[in-house]
């Protein structure tokens, strides 16, 4: 219903500018408020003729008309013309050339895109080595990870078995991952998935990190279940960095299952 009264707006807008009267009007009235006498005296038309034309400019809101006694005062919205540049950029922006026969040789698809994120209160050099250095990566997360040759594993204390490998790391702010995991109830198919994790200074935590993940899926199910990993990893994150940076041990934990039996009534 949105997109339908935007379509409906513009197209007034549009309407209201294919009279060159009109245009000349708002070229008037740009940067001036003028009553209506004075806009009709600058034209070789009728008064009538000229108020119908502000009334379109008026319903499409082009105009602003303000009444003192019986005289009314015209201004243009340069906002309202300024977001219709706007949008008709952005519309030839986004609008595909034709006749391109490289397109065959090539494939593209549209994939969903998770995103996850936290702000801790370890700077962005101790936070991007959080993910390298596998004993601090171990601490913070509560299980044993392991970092060899930018390829890394750990199995999670309800069991599920994550490997994967590091592609690209860009010391201090980027690491490009494909990962997969192996569970015995696991609601995503598998094959590995592509994830990116940025590591930025944080605007809310003085001289913390912002960290930020978006993770490729492929349907709406995998987005589900990548929404609730990454909230844990993160959170995990969030409350463990700072000791596990300090050398400290956390609390590594103890196995249990992935579900927790609910207790009978």
């Amino acid at each position: 219903m949105q997109e339908a009264n935007e379509t409906t707006q513009l197209q007034g807008l549009l309407e209201a500018l294919t009279s060159p009267v009109r245009r000349e009007i708002l070229r008037l009235i740009w940067d001036q408020e003028l009553p209506a006498g004075e806009i009709a005296a600058a034209f070789a038309l009728t008064k009538p003729t000229i108020s119908q034309h502000l009334g379109v400019l008026r319903r499409s809101g082009l105009v602003t008309m303000t009444a003192i006694g019986t005289f009314r005062r015209y201004r243009a919205r340069q906002e309202v013309l300024q977001g219709l540049n706007g949008a008709l950029a952005s519309v030839m922006k986004w609008t595909n050339a034709d006749d391109v026969p490289e397109r065959a040789l090539s494939q593209a698809s549209t994939k969903f895109v998770v995103v996850a994120t936290a702000d801790v209160e370890t700077d962005q050099a101790a936070t991007f080595r959080a993910f390298e250095d596998p004993a601090v990566y171990s601490r913070w997360l509560g299980v044993p990870v392991t970092i060899d040759s930018g390829r890394f594993a750990c199995t999670m204390e309800w069991g599920t078995r994550v490997r994967g490998r590091y592609e690209v790391v860009c010391p201090p702010d980027l690491i490009v991952m494909r990962w997969d995991f192996d569970d015995d109830n696991v609601p995503v198919p598998g094959g590995e998935m592509s994830g990116y994790l940025r590591v930025s200074p944080s605007s809310t935590i003085a001289g913390g990190a912002h960290v930020e993940v978006h993770q490729l899926v492929d349907t709406p199910e995998q987005a589900k279940f990548m929404e609730f990993a990454w909230r844990t990893v993160l959170g995990r994150l969030s409350a463990g960095v700072v000791a596990a940076c300090g050398d400290q041990a956390l609390l590594v934990r103890q196995s249990r299952p992935k579900r927790r039996r609910r207790r009978p009534a």
